[in-house]
């Protein structure tokens, strides 16, 4: 949450990401967070090549001299579900690495967090108050992940009486892939206008050729790959 605690989770994302050797505003804007944070947490917690999340999250504790909550939850932190049969504790460590796996691979902090929790409700449906609930955020945080999610055609919303209800369900993955194939498209259609203005012929229209013709490929593989595996998504596991 941006001007709030740096969680557990965004810290394990600035440490891959430094990791990584991606600059500090690369790893701000995954997080939405201003660089400033991301920078200040980095030096004061050993520099770019000592940086380590969870000695960082130590020392952050220490400096505030605050007991951990004495219940599942707190600001910042989701709050374990509580299902029978089901280890909270065990649901939340779950949430958490599962989080950090979707932020390392380019979703905002929040919009992981969200998506995360979607992805491990039993209806795969949140409303916009049990999300602020659930992730201790305010609602302005929600409605700018959901939109967010909804732009990478992750999530739908649906009207609920007078509520809007936020889900995921069997065809996001598959609408998803699709997405990516159509923008392979575009973008193979985009480099073979270059070949026609540089000329093909030329190191640079070959190069570009090249680009297309890959690109176009592998896109059309996402779209054929899509539309036979579309069913997995609407059957159960084998027992």
């Amino acid at each position: 949450m941006p001007g709030g605690r740096l969680t557990p989770v965004e810290r394990q994302a600035i440490a891959t990401g430094v990791a990584d050797g991606l600059a500090y505003a690369e790893i701000a804007r995954r997080l939405g967070r201003p660089t400033s944070t991301v920078t200040r947490e980095v030096l004061r917690n050993g520099g770019p090549g000592r940086y380590r999340a969870e000695a960082a999250q130590r020392a952050t504790a220490q400096r505030s001299h605050r007991r951990r909550p004495s219940v599942a939850g707190g600001p910042g932190r989701p709050a374990a579900p509580r299902t029978p049969g089901r280890d909270p504790e065990a649901v939340r460590a779950y949430e958490e690495r599962l989080t950090a796996l979707l932020v390392a691979s380019g979703l905002t902090s929040m919009g992981a967090r969200v998506l995360t929790c979607l992805y491990t409700t039993d209806d795969g449906a949140l409303t916009a108050a049990e999300l602020v609930q659930r992730l201790r955020v305010s609602p302005a945080s929600v409605s700018k992940a959901v939109a967010y999610l909804e732009s990478q055609g992750l999530v739908r919303r649906e009207r609920d009486g007078r509520r809007e209800r936020y889900l995921f369900d069997d065809d996001v993955w598959y609408q998803s892939m699709l997405a990516s194939a159509q923008a392979n498209a575009v973008l193979a259609q985009t480099t073979r206008e270059g070949v026609a203005i540089l000329g093909a012929d030329t190191p640079a229209g070959v190069r570009l050729e090249n680009i297309a013709r890959f690109v176009a490929f592998v896109g059309e593989s996402i779209e054929r790959a899509a539309e036979q595996a579309r069913a997995i998504l609407h059957t159960r596991p084998p027992a």
